[in-house]
């Protein structure tokens, strides 16, 4: 049978859909790989893994997008088939679904631009959350001339094709044999899906030739099912009695003594010298707020001027990391002081709820303590996650239209979210109660929009701006919280969610961890910088202990002022890494693990310590466990 022949048969706009589908994702691939040229380890056998891994997904794409038209194509009966109105039906949804592949593309390409990364976990929530999503993408991007450049686009890819190719198509066929057919184009995609996933397509230790490796697509649909990955299927691990038992030597410091002799337990009680002391609690948690922004850090643009001041009237905490990529992650680890679970964030998890929290500790103890969020916290599951887990919640639906003086699709601006937290702040005052507030902030995150007038960088114009700005409002929210009597006895932190980019040469940059924690209270601490490598886990342990407070604890963390952790636990969805004594441990799905040499910016690969690979295997499998068998929870 000739291709003429083929194209004229029942399922040849299926064969040519094919072609023009591998096309559109080989001009993408290739618009990607000229984005980030210098980032990719190119040469002419990387360059083929590139492609010709790149094909496998791609036309593993394919088969699963054809699998609706191939059981139409299975039943639909011939009269129908070959009449002119199927014909005309045929065309349109030709046309939308070769326009969904060029949105697709556009969106990857912006997505590739932010991320550095195809279609991920990220795009799945960019699915779910549409309101904000849509409201960003409005407000980042001129939506009107991409949505007519996609639609000029295909359309004349349609308009080329219907001249150049006869698209006139009869047929005469026994269902039998278009059974035949179907059952072999569904094996293909019934054969991916139980034998491929993303380690499949890493081709070396660059992440940016991985991911140009895999098809956007493909990607988004497979975070669906790989929303969380279960430890021992996956990872290398160990016993579990041999964990727990390596696990209570890692958090044991000498003012905790475990409750009891079950090595599966890891709770112990925490106990400092002398009363409680019930200073109040402000947590700022900044959208993105990477530590290479600060001038002590490097940062050439001047766009923490006030924040550098703070840092030189804090205690500053210089070698600290983020534990995630994503808001929920540091929220995970701020609160919940637990390594980075493969999969999504806890705080997106069923059965998340009366876990051992931060909030749910200070709260016992006579705190207010609140999550003040900018936006709606339905998203990503945060009102939901503080709410039953010792936090009372504060989000956009709690501000008065007096309140708001500017917002944007993530939510209200810095000054008018900190304006609120001072409201909480004041009624936890009056009642005669100490408080801890979580603050998110928001502005610093696309469309990088904020009040006009207020700094040298003019609204929507980049991360730069928002990030000036976002400290412009830190710096007022400080000014004016010292007229309110609370103040004196306040202790303020500032830290970030996570950096601005994850995006690196390696499975796991360290670099792009790298955060700044900085604890501000002018009458209780002296000025002074902790240069202990620690990570987000710690937080919740070191507050503690400055409150001098004694508790029952389950904490993986440490206090960071009475022990010195001199580790890190860092990861994405996939990749969970620890860091210690400049060795970095990278574990991967399908038991695969990594050991690299930091010297800066440069991760040297180098063999693995097998001690350290024995902690890594710890903090991870019983985090994981524990989780699982519901055995964090703040009442057991």
């Amino acid at each position: 049978m000739t291709f003429k022949n083929i194209l004229r048969s029942r399922f040849g706009g299926l064969v040519l859909f094919g072609f023009i589908f591998l096309a559109i994702s080989f001009l993408i691939r290739t618009i990607l790989l000229i984005t980030d040229f210098q980032n990719v380890d190119l040469n002419f056998i990387r360059f083929i893994q590139i492609y010709s891994i790149g094909l496998f997904y791609d036309l593993v794409t394919i088969s699963y997008f054809i699998i609706p038209f191939t059981i139409y194509l299975l039943f639909v009966p011939d009269k129908i088939f070959n009449s002119k109105i199927h014909r005309w039906i045929s065309y349109v949804l030709f046309i939308v679904t070769i326009g969904i592949l060029v949105f697709s593309g556009i969106g990857e390409w912006f997505f590739w631009e932010e991320f550095s990364v195809r279609y991920n976990f990220i795009a799945v929530d960019y699915l779910v959350y549409t309101h904000e999503v849509v409201s960003n993408i409005r407000e980042s991007y001129p939506m009107p001339a991409i949505i007519l450049g996609m639609l000029l686009v295909s359309g004349g890819i349609f308009a080329l094709v219907k001249k150049n190719f006869d698209l006139s198509i009869h047929s005469e066929s026994r269902f039998v044999k278009r059974l035949i057919t179907c059952v072999i184009l569904w094996m293909f995609p019934l054969a991916a899906f139980y034998s491929i996933n993303k380690s499949s397509a890493e081709i070396t230790k660059n992440t940016y030739s991985n991911e140009l490796a895999h098809n956007g697509i493909y990607q988004i649909f497979a975070a669906f099912r790989n929303n969380e990955l279960n430890y021992n299927s996956f990872y290398q691990s160990i016993d579990d009695k041999e964990a727990f038992t390596n696990l209570r030597k890692l958090i044991k410091t000498s003012n905790s003594e475990f409750t009891s002799e079950d090595v599966f337990d890891v709770s112990r009680k925490i106990t400092y010298p002398g009363d409680d002391k019930k200073y109040n609690v402000m947590l700022i948690t900044v959208e993105s707020l990477s530590g290479s922004f600060f001038t002590r850090f490097g940062g050439k643009d001047n766009i923490t001027p006030n924040m550098d001041t703070i840092v030189q009237q804090s205690l500053f905490f210089t070698n600290f990391y983020a534990t995630g990529t994503r808001t929920v992650r540091g929220m995970e680890a701020l609160t919940l002081s637990l390594p980075p679970t493969p999969g999504f964030s806890i705080v997106k998890r069923p059965k998340n709820e009366g876990m051992f929290t931060l909030g749910n500790i200070l709260t016992s103890k006579g705190y207010n303590s609140s999550f003040i969020y900018a936006g709606n916290g339905y998203f990503d599951n945060m009102n939901y996650f503080f709410g039953n887990n010792g936090y009372n919640v504060v989000d956009r639906n709690d501000f008065l239209d007096n309140e708001i003086t500017f917002e944007n699709a993530w939510g209200v601006c810095d000054e008018d979210l900190f304006a609120k937290a001072c409201q909480v702040a004041d009624s936890s005052y009056k009642e005669g109660k100490p408080f801890h507030n979580f603050i998110m902030t928001t502005s610093n995150h696309r469309p990088y929009t904020y009040p006009d007038s207020k700094i040298d960088i003019p609204s929507h114009t980049g991360r730069n701006g928002a990030v000036k700005y976002t400290d412009y409002a830190i710096a007022k929210f400080l000014r004016e919280a010292k007229d309110h009597e609370w103040f004196k006895n306040t202790i303020f932190v500032i830290v970030a969610d996570h950096c601005a980019s994850s995006a690196g040469k390696t499975s796991l940059p360290v670099n792009k961890y790298h955060i700044p924690l900085i604890i501000y209270a002018p009458n209780i601490i002296q000025p002074s910088e902790n240069n202990t490598l620690s990570s987000q886990i710690d937080f919740a342990p070191t507050i503690l202990g400055l409150l001098n407070m004694d508790y029952t604890s389950k904490f993986f963390g440490k206090d960071i002022l009475l022990e010195k952790p001199n580790r890190a636990l860092i990861g994405t969805y996939q990749k969970i890494g620890l860091l210690q004594n400049d060795q970095l441990i990278v574990q991967l799905p399908v038991k695969r693990t990594e050991s690299f040499k930091i010297s800066g910016e440069e991760q040297d690969a180098e063999q693995i310590n097998p001690a350290e690979l024995k902690d890594a295997i710890t903090y991870y499998q019983t985090a994981s466990y524990l989780f699982h068998h519901e055995k964090y929870s703040f009442k057991d």
